[in-house]
């Protein structure tokens, strides 16, 4: 406990000392002389409360804080431009992507790229196209944030832990990682069975935190010259841990699906969770994707492989300045 305190207090203290240098002027020669490029993914955007639900949405205003230092320091390129290594040798190159489809990536990021004249990828499910406006992990983490302290889910009994999430009290298995390991008809029931005891859909305050894009808001979204689609799963299940058959089915139907939408080619697929291994690598390539957007790489022939590239996730608990040392670091403090 007292080692993890003195962690703790180093990280905060590690920041502010970064946070203050910028203020004084001391960090200019530092983003000067960056090289280097990276791929970083965001996730939702909100006005306030981003930390609601789940750990990966960012403030409305933290990500325009974003997009402002990244016109004065940084080189920004789109995917294709990353892929083609297009880059500039004067600045640090970065590619924005978006994983998971929200509507608020419509409504709020694609007036601020237009805005600033910068381009980014969104990753997006074809949950829409299954009868479906929600994912099903964004809906059991509301759903473990309002729900009871205990839950009895097919005869088994579950009890909030840590970040709310729902633990079995006897094999401490959290409800959201064994649903990782099936297919999406189990987490279809369990969204009917559960929603009664939080309808959240009720609340449009909500709504920014879970809600899908529509069709006609990724027709939309794609019409934008600073935005391109990318596919994320048909359910936004996990590949990796689902019969293979049916991952390669989802990876197919979805680059149809998007297609028929945008009326565009896709064939960049960022593998949901960053979850993947070789079987979904080679089902990707032959479902007719080019571009294979993980976080972390797996194995070592990862480095070497055209299609596979690494991302950063931004990180919605520090400032804009610590995020920026970050990515161009590759690491969090």
């Amino acid at each position: 406990m007292i080692i993890k305190t003195g962690k703790k207090l180093y990280q905060k203290a590690k920041y502010l000392y970064t946070d203050t240098c910028h203020m004084l002027g001391l960090n200019n020669s530092f983003y000067n002389k960056a090289r280097g490029n990276r791929i970083l993914i965001y996730h939702g955007i909100c006005k306030q409360d981003h930390t609601r639900f789940n750990p990966i949405f960012l403030k409305l205003k933290t990500f325009e804080a974003h997009l402002k230092f990244y016109k004065k320091h940084f080189n920004v390129i789109s995917l294709d431009d990353y892929y083609q290594q297009r880059f500039s040798n004067n600045k640090f190159n970065i590619c924005i992507t978006f994983d998971d489809g929200f509507a608020n990536n419509y409504h709020y990021v694609l007036p601020l790229l237009e805005k600033y004249q910068l381009p980014a990828t969104f990753f997006i499910t074809a949950i829409n196209e299954a009868g479906y406006d929600v994912l099903w992990n964004d809906f059991l983490g509301i759903i473990s944030k309002y729900g009871p302290a205990t839950l009895l889910y097919k005869n088994e009994l579950y009890k909030k832990g840590l970040y709310d999430k729902y633990i079995h009290i006897k094999n401490g298995i959290s409800l959201i990682e064994k649903l990782r390991s099936v297919g999406f008809e189990e987490k279809a029931e369990m969204m009917e069975l559960l929603y009664p005891l939080v309808p959240f859909k009720n609340n449009k305050n909500n709504d920014d935190y879970w809600m899908q894009m529509t069709g006609q808001q990724i027709k939309a979204l794609s019409a934008s010259p600073y935005a391109s689609i990318g596919a994320h799963g048909y359910y936004h299940n996990d590949l990796a841990r689902i019969n293979i058959n049916h991952a390669c089915i989802e990876m197919v139907q979805t680059k149809k699906y998007l297609e028929r939408i945008t009326g565009n080619e896709v064939n960049s697929f960022a593998f949901p969770y960053g979850s993947y291994n070789h079987e979904v690598v080679q089902k990707a390539k032959e479902a007719g994707y080019e571009q294979l957007l993980a976080m972390d790489f797996h194995f070592e022939e990862d480095h070497t492989d055209p299609t596979l590239r690494e991302r950063f996730t931004v990180n919605p608990f520090i400032s804009t300045i610590n995020q920026q040392y970050a990515t161009i670091n590759k690491r969090y403090e």
